[in-house]
């Protein structure tokens, strides 16, 4: 079907090509290694976080208070928004819980 002499040259063209298809997988690699780094980085600090995070919410609020005092000696505002602000948030949350049981059966 073909000569001899054909087949050797495509066979050697084959070899070529195949040499640069494993250079260029070294090459792609190594890229996705360079670029997977500091996406292993972060993964490792979102573990971290991930353990932490329950005593840090824990810590936060007497943190919070701790730093506010030595931020803000004479600001008030910010003792009387950690006290009032929950108490005017869940307030807040029922008006709208109750205005939308209001509405929903008048809209049926």
């Amino acid at each position: 079907m073909y000569p001899q002499r054909e087949l050797t040259r495509l066979a050697g063209q084959k070899a070529a090509l195949q040499r640069v298809i494993a250079a260029r997988r070294v090459e792609c690699t190594a890229a996705a290694a360079h670029v997977a780094r500091p996406l292993a980085w972060l993964d490792r600090m979102l573990g971290l976080w991930r353990q932490f995070a329950p005593l840090l919410r824990i810590a936060a609020v007497p943190l919070g208070f701790f730093g506010a005092r030595k931020i803000f000696p004479r600001l008030n505002f910010i003792t009387k928004l950690v006290r009032w602000g929950p108490l005017v948030i869940s307030a807040v949350r029922g008006i709208n819980v109750a205005l939308k049981g209001r509405a929903g059966p008048a809209d049926s």
